[in-house]
């Protein structure tokens, strides 16, 4: 019955937004049925993603009293948080298979047995996909040194509560640009960067703002995942490079004239589970002589960077106001992020559409029900489903995408993705990220806002 309703829906013009069949992707666990408590297990995870290459996670609750390492992180990132391990790649290895292993160690007082499982998840065609391993279950044998009347079943285990750690003093974070210059043996002007990353060493970003006339292109990114669209350079990092100082580069390739253009940018890092980001000060410095005690000479030479939260500008900042009085307004308090000329184009023709999306400003998330190409009627459509929001429709990459909601955290969107899920045969919604009315990803609109990922 739904292969024959998907079939009519796509004769209709209009997808299912799950376009992407999970059985594509296969998820094998191995572990072994027995574990001694007070001794460690391995488990080995195999994906077969098919072409995947997007943002993808791979998660697994443990009960307490279990302990996880990573063994082989599968060229991902290894976090163990609130008894689950995560495995997170920011962009998936080209390879179609992967394999990645971790430990977990057994608290010797633990007897009975738990279940083993795990999702992954991912993103494609900006929808949110998953596919979870088989459930095994692992039996604990208990200890022979440990007393019969001290074991505890691995349901009922509570830790002990841990001393509060000392609160480590915060390292400095800088990032300096060279002046922008010409070389003869590449087109254009070459932009350097040091990036001074202090203690910090995980996920991180640098965004270029490069004026219009301009394209930017790759040099060195030190590992960095680099990027440019909407004349924003971007090098964003899952790692850090081991070294507490580097310099990356670019060049901005002039697409008429010749003038040296003018830069701004900022550098984001995540401290204590929240992101900070700094400007990036342009200085008539040499970031060519990549000498250590050169570089390290320039650093402590730098006063203390102005730090400031994810979530906006730091108003008493003379270089911030002087960019957002060139490309933002103010509205109700917030900065508003000027349009860019294809979001420009996008809202005109949406504007053209039936029951179109208005813009708003700052992040918020929507609820997508479905897509299509050709125009439908909307009120005819979804009537049958008796929603308590207002679908509203929009053009993006060629498609018609027919959302409901706007929520300005995305647990609340997640949430009523559920509650669709639930209420509805629509059993395939997911949540869209926006920032003032111009699509994101929700990864993106987790980091500007700070908030976390929910399942």
């Amino acid at each position: 019955m739904l292969y024959k309703l998907l079939l009519l829906i796509n004769f209709l013009g209009v997808l299912s937004v799950n376009l992407l069949v999970n059985g594509d992707v296969k998820v094998d666990m191995k572990a072994p049925g027995q574990v001694e408590a007070g001794k460690q297990m391995t488990v080995e995870v195999t994906l077969n993603k098919s072409d995947l290459s997007s943002f993808a996670r791979f998660e697994q609750k443990l009960p307490g009293g279990l302990q996880a390492e990573v063994v082989d992180n599968g060229n991902g990132e290894f976090k163990f948080e609130d008894q689950s391990v995560k495995f997170i790649w920011l962009k998936l290895p080209q390879q179609e298979e992967i394999t990645f292993s971790y430990r977990i160690k057994v608290n010797e007082r633990l007897k009975g047995s738990f279940e083993l499982g795990g999702t992954f998840s991912y993103i494609e065609d900006n929808k949110r996909h998953s596919s979870r391993a088989q459930t095994s279950q692992v039996s604990i044998t208990p200890s022979p040194s440990v007393d019969q009347q001290m074991l505890v079943d691995v349901s009922e285990f509570k830790p002990m509560a841990k001393a509060p750690a000392e609160r480590k003093p915060r390292e400095q974070v800088h990032c300096i640009r060279q002046k922008p210059y010409k070389t003869e043996e590449e087109q254009g002007y070459r932009v350097n960067l040091l990036v001074h990353k202090g203690d910090k060493e995980k996920f991180a970003k640098i965004q270029e703002q490069i004026p219009q006339g301009y394209k930017a292109v790759e040099i060195e990114s030190k590992g960095a995942i680099f990027t440019f669209k909407d004349q924003t350079a971007k090098f964003l990092w899952m790692n850090l490079p081991a070294d507490p100082f580097f310099v990356i580069a670019y060049r901005v390739v002039p697409v008429e004239g010749e003038e040296a253009p003018q830069i701004k940018g900022e550098f984001s890092f995540i401290e204590n589970e929240n992101t900070r980001k700094i400007q990036i000060v342009q200085q008539d410095v040499d970031l060519t002589n990549t000498a250590r005690d050169h570089l390290l000479s320039i650093i402590q030479s730098q006063a203390a960077p102005r730090i400031t939260s994810g979530g906006g500008l730091d108003a008493s900042d003379e270089e911030l106001q002087q960019q957002a009085a060139q490309s933002t307004s103010k509205q109700k308090g917030k900065v508003q992020i000027e349009i860019s000329r294809e979001a420009r184009r996008i809202l005109e023709e949406n504007a053209r559409l039936t029951h179109q999306l208005e813009p708003q400003s700052g992040v918020y998330y929507r609820v997508q029900l479905a897509a299509g190409h050709r125009p439908i009627n909307v009120e005819r459509y979804f009537d049958e489903y008796d929603l308590e929001k207002k679908v509203r429709t929009e053009l993006h990459n060629g498609w018609r995408k027919y959302s409901v909601g706007s929520f300005p955290v995305y647990k609340k969107a997640r949430d009523y993705r559920v509650h669709i899920w639930n209420t509805t045969t629509i059993d395939d919604a997911f949540v869209a990220a926006y920032n003032d009315g111009t699509r994101i990803t929700v990864q993106e609109a987790l980091m500007i806002t700070n908030h976390k990922w929910y399942e």
